[in-house]
């Protein structure tokens, strides 16, 4: 796949993916399956450290809007960089992975920092 402008990136980069994962169905349940635990992994590795740092006050609330931020530029950065025109419900799996693994970095981050 030859790159013609700068909109072409993605698609060269996640091209081979979408070329192994269409070469059988066993391909594509192992990228489904290791998505879908990767999914729910961040999302258990994000509510452990959400209920590590404790309840709402003055500064665990700055704790998790920050966190929150992370998240949404996890989500937007994903937006940017995994292509629209195929697999697009796998990309979509990946990207809540990413924000919630990157949610769950920074609150693991701040619990190292502020309570241990």
């Amino acid at each position: 796949m030859k790159i013609k402008s700068i909109s072409d990136i993605p698609n060269a980069i996640f091209y081979p993916l979408k070329s192994w994962a269409e070469q059988s169905s066993g391909n594509w349940n192992i990228l489904i399956g290791v998505g879908g635990l990767l999914l729910i992994g961040s999302a258990i590795f994000a509510y452990f450290f959400y209920k590590k740092i404790g309840q709402d006050d003055e500064r665990t609330n700055k704790i998790f809007l920050k966190s929150s931020y992370y998240m949404l530029l996890a989500i937007i950065l994903c937006d940017m960089i995994f292509p629209n025109d195929y697999m697009w419900n796998i990309f979509f799996l990946f990207k809540y992975t990413l924000a919630f693994l990157a949610g769950g970095i920074y609150l693991a981050v701040q619990y190292k920092k502020d309570f241990s």
